[in-house]
């Protein structure tokens, strides 16, 4: 994960912490454990998982303990991807009993959302397996922690979007309202990427029914989006719409998106999409249950 995300996990550590220790990030600010456990005290403690899950975000919850005192013994069982059960150890950690409470509830702030995220993408990838389907997320992530949420939906075998509006196009509603038609948007996005210093840009757009699907294949291949997303349809439009697209320009990619949860993914993907969109992957993911210990 350190590749992925880089430096931007310092300064999200950093801002993390300060929301618990204030800006000098010392262990110090914490007066509980400064006002009832004795200077120096050592400990050594783990982290368990205590519901079956998949692991996310343990590079950062390192990286927690080490900007709170890079003296902490810290031993990793797992790596992010894997599956862990209950009452399985996560990680173990020894040194000063201080600096492993300072940063006991950041670390595991991280670890259990961003496993929450991996455990929920996990359970939608399985449920569409041997469709040829693959789970991807959305831009509908916690403000600050997109890089790692998408992070962890790859752990949990999903694939990413788009990173954001700066790297690849996604005609909506409200831009084809705006441009008068889907193909209308299109040829201008087809327009402004020829013009543009970029190097080769995605350009997906929505479809709401049967007619602007035909109406964005019409054209042909050189007209066409990258990417058609066949938003808020039922299975059987969606079939028709892939059968559509398939006989007149079998290449493009076809997603299926809007409102699909675990009740409805199974039939989406068997209507032939490549890729089924799902919101809920980083907005409302439940955390995975982990706890930090002191062993006695």
């Amino acid at each position: 994960m350190t590749e992925t995300i880089g430096s931007s996990i310092a300064n999200l550590v950093d801002r993390a912490l300060r929301e618990d220790l204030g800006d000098n990030l010392s262990p110090e600010a914490d007066i509980t454990t400064r006002w009832t456990v004795a200077e120096d005290t050592p400990a050594q403690a783990h982290i368990l998982a205590r519901a079956r899950g998949v692991v996310a975000g343990v590079d950062v919850a390192v990286a927690v303990f080490n900007r709170v005192d890079p003296s902490l013994m810290l031993h990793c069982h797992t790596v992010d991807g894997a599956s862990v059960d209950a009452d399985d150890t996560v990680m173990d950690i020894s040194g000063s009993a201080a600096a492993i409470l300072a940063g006991e509830r950041t670390a595991l702030n991280f670890l259990q959302q961003l496993s929450g995220v991996a455990t929920l993408t996990r359970t939608y990838v399985e449920a569409i397996s041997g469709t040829g389907a693959q789970i991807t997320d959305t831009r509908k992530t916690v403000p600050g922690l997109r890089e790692l949420q998408k992070h962890a939906v790859r752990c949990g075998g999903g694939i990413s979007h788009r990173s954001g509006l700066h790297d690849a196009v996604l005609i909506k509603e409200n831009h084809v309202t705006a441009a008068g038609s889907v193909t209308e948007a299109v040829r201008r996005a087809r327009l402004g990427a020829q013009g543009s210093q970029r190097p080769v840009t995605r350009i997906m757009c929505e479809a709401e029914d049967l007619d602007q699907v035909r109406a964005l294949v019409a054209g042909g291949p050189h007209l066409a989006p990258d990417r058609i997303l066949l938003d808020n349809m039922p299975p059987e439009l969606m079939h028709q719409c892939v059968s559509v697209v398939r006989e007149v320009v079998p290449d493009i990619e076809l997603e299926a998106t809007g409102n699909i949860d675990l009740t409805t993914v199974r039939a989406a993907a068997e209507t032939g999409v490549d890729v089924i969109s799902v919101g809920a992957l980083t907005h409302s993911a439940p955390a995975l249950d982990l706890s930090l210990l002191f062993l006695t």
